[in-house]
C-alpha cells in the first residue's frame, strides 16, 4: 500500500473521530443543560421522570462518545490498533 494512502487515512480517521469528540462534547453540555437548568427545561423535567431520565442518559452517552472520540483521536495518530479498537 502506498504511503500516501496510509498517511490520507490516518487523517480521515483523525477528523471522522474529532466529530465524535465534538458531537458527544456537544450531547453532554446538553445533557447537563437539560439536568441542571432551573428556569428552562426543569419545568418540563419536574413533571415527567422520563425526561429527568433522558437527560442523565444523554449526559452519559455524551461522555462515552466523547471518551471514545478522544481516545480515537489518539490512536489514529499514534497509528495504535488497540486504541483504535477500543
Amino acid at each position: 500500500v502506498p504511503m500516501g494512502v496510509l498517511s490520507c487515512m490516518k487523517y480521515l480517521m483523525f477528523i471522522f473521530n474529532v466529530l465524535v469528540f465534538a458531537g458527544g462534547t456537544c450531547l453532554a453540555g446538553m445533557g447537563v443543560w437539560v439536568a441542571v437548568d432551573p428556569s428552562g427545561f426543569q419545568d418540563i423535567v419536574a413533571s415527567r421522570a422520563v425526561l429527568s431520565a433522558g437527560a442523565w442518559l444523554l449526559l452519559a452517552v455524551g461522555i462515552a462518545l466523547s471518551l471514545l472520540g478522544f481516545l480515537g483521536c489518539c490512536g489514529a495518530l499514534r497509528r495504535s490498533r488497540p486504541l483504535l479498537l477500543l
